[in-house]
């Protein structure tokens, strides 16, 4: 048979490029097809905060945080909940992730010019006991240059690469179908897309202009998730948590639409996990949006009040930054498809960030100076910014008058101007004590111990009606679809396991594709910064066994 190249690498994001990368640095011809416009080369991960899990760092240490393999294991494993009999693979992964993370990681990344924020966050507080989910201890390294900056050694390897003719970059290219050869599978097939001038993350045409067809030895497949596919996320929606909401924001662009993964299972491939997603209950819709329904992400320090859409307080533990899907699930029961952050500006200059590359230009701009800025007590200029443009930053001097504004932007009395005062003023007086038994200030003054929290995440304990502090700030927030958790099955070296129950010959998966690996290595829950971390293993883990096999 003639090949067209030895491997076709589906997808152009972070797990395709790092593929492609490491099967070009073995000497091997790769070809990349990408349904997307080249200004969206790197996908989903450009618009990352940059968020990477790692284990027992430098950086750790200096904060005065004791980590170890075996904690982040026992955090991992409490955290995936792995309980099916499918859940074979994905634990296998997950100690290897773990692994890695605790090992190799950071020296393989730092040698490709990756460079840390020196303060350490803590993501997925958790707050349910020991032997419950979440991190133990901070583990959330933000990247200097955040997404982009991951992407920016494994965009400039391809493009040498692409230079010295060993990678060929086909963009606009869909791939609708998978060759095969006996058992084997040995290319690819699909429509040419005509050319679409859209900027980075925008919708770009489906209009189909031609036809293609590569042949290889192998094929991975890194063409990402379906968090823009509503559709698709409301079919797999968990039972478990009641009806999925008749609306949704999307914090990934409009071509995250899982339409590979239809091809695949019609080849043969096995998707497990379908059910398990990672969608965030803190989405704000972004004023001046790139893609349809574009939401952004609020990462809240632990202070603010969490109230239902009736004005209700979540119950403990699910207050802010602790338990994502544990708050998600129950807004989504709760019959409402929204819910409230209630705080005050001191709190919102503190506490509040906004996720994503775009909306940290200090960081993403690895700007020292502005950086800094974080450090004072007005809230990042991109925050003001936002607060002041969303209509779902509302701000008022009494808890009668935020209700009234609450209920106005909703359009229905939900919330009870009395209840909420009664709600505030309960805190407060808990706060007054210098003592009390509410366990979300237990969990404040807790964090407050951990000098990354102190300096630039946790506000100190105050009333939230102390004229000093305010006005009152109250924040509508939405479900925002984000990442998938299952997805394609694979063996310990990226090979699509078929339905058989057999590792296919020449198909393997990589990235969001495979649920970040084996099909779904975080189980039904994330650590946070595993995201970014599942793409750069799974690629590279696909890249070598592949490079290794063909030649």
């Amino acid at each position: 048979m003639l090949y067209d190249a030895d491997v076709v690498v589906v997808g152009a994001g972070l797990a395709g490029l790092v593929a492609a990368s490491e099967l070009a640095g073995a000497g091997r011809q790769v070809i990349v097809v990408e349904q997307e416009p080249e200004r969206s080369l790197g996908g989903q991960a450009f618009w990352s905060f940059g968020g990477l899990f790692l284990v027992d760092t430098p950086e750790q240490r200096r904060l005065g945080v004791r980590d170890s393999y075996e904690l982040a294991l026992s955090d991992w494993m409490n955290t995936a909940g792995f309980d099916r009999e499918e859940d074979l693979w994905p634990r296998r992964w997950a100690e290897a992730y773990v692994s890695f993370a605790s090992g190799e990681k950071r020296a393989w990344l730092n040698e490709l010019g990756v460079r840390l924020f020196p303060l350490v966050q803590w993501a997925e507080r958790g707050c349910r006991g020991p032997s419950g989910p979440g991190n133990s201890v901070p583990r959330f390294h933000i990247a200097w240059g955040t997404g982009p900056g991951v992407l920016e050694p494994f965009v400039r390897r391809v493009r040498a690469a692409e230079e010295e003719g060993l990678v060929s970059l086909r963009f606009r290219h869909r791939v609708t179908e998978l060759l095969r050869e006996g058992d084997a599978f040995c290319g690819v097939a699909g429509e040419v897309l005509e050319p679409d001038p859209a900027e980075r993350g925008a919708p770009s045409s489906r209009r189909a202009v031609g036809q293609f067809e590569l042949r290889a030895q192998a094929v991975i497949v890194a063409s990402g998730g379906i968090g823009a596919n509503h559709e698709l996320v409301r079919r797999n929606w968990p039972a478990r948590y009641g009806e999925p909401p008749r609306e949704m924001l999307s914090g990934v662009p409009d071509h995250v639409d899982g339409q590979m993964l239809e091809v695949v299972r019609k080849a043969g491939g096995r998707l497990i996990g379908e059910d398990r997603m990672w969608n965030y209950p803190e989405g704000v819709a972004n004023h001046s949006p790139v893609w349809s329904r574009h939401g952004i992400r609020i990462l809240p320090g632990p202070s603010s009040l969490w109230l239902d859409a009736t004005g209700e307080p979540l119950p403990f533990p699910l207050i802010p930054g602790a338990d994502a899907l544990g708050a998600l699930e129950y807004i989504a029961r709760s019959g409402h498809g929204h819910s409230w952050f209630v705080l005050n500006r001191r709190i919102l200059g503190k506490e509040f960030a906004l996720s994503g590359s775009e909306q940290n230009p200090d960081l993403t701009g690895r700007s020292w100076p502005s950086v800094l800025r974080r450090a004072l007590p007005a809230a990042p200029a991109p925050v003001e910014e936002f607060a002041r443009r969303s209509p779902e930053f509302l701000e008022a001097r009494t808890p009668e008058e935020l209700a009234r504004k609450m209920n106005a932007l909703t359009g229905r009395p939900l919330v009870d101007p009395a209840k909420l005062r009664e709600v505030i003023e309960a805190r407060d007086r808990q706060v007054a004590s210098g003592l009390g038994k509410d366990p979300q200030l237990a969990v404040i003054r807790t964090a407050r111990r951990f000098v990354g929290d102190r300096l630039i995440r946790v506000a100190k304990p105050h009333r939230l009606m102390d004229p000093a502090a305010g006005p009152l700030v109250a924040v509508r927030l939405s479900i925002l679809t984000r990442k998938t958790l299952g997805g394609l099955e694979t063996d310990l070296s990226g090979r699509v396991i078929g339905a058989n129950g057999e590792p296919t010959a020449g198909l393997y998966a990589a990235g969001e594709a495979s649920g970040f690996g084996g099909g779904g290595m975080h189980g039904y829950r994330a650590l946070e910064g595993s995201f970014l971390g599942g793409c750069l293993f799974s690629g590279r883990v696909a890249g070598r066994a592949v490079a290794a096999g063909v030649g």
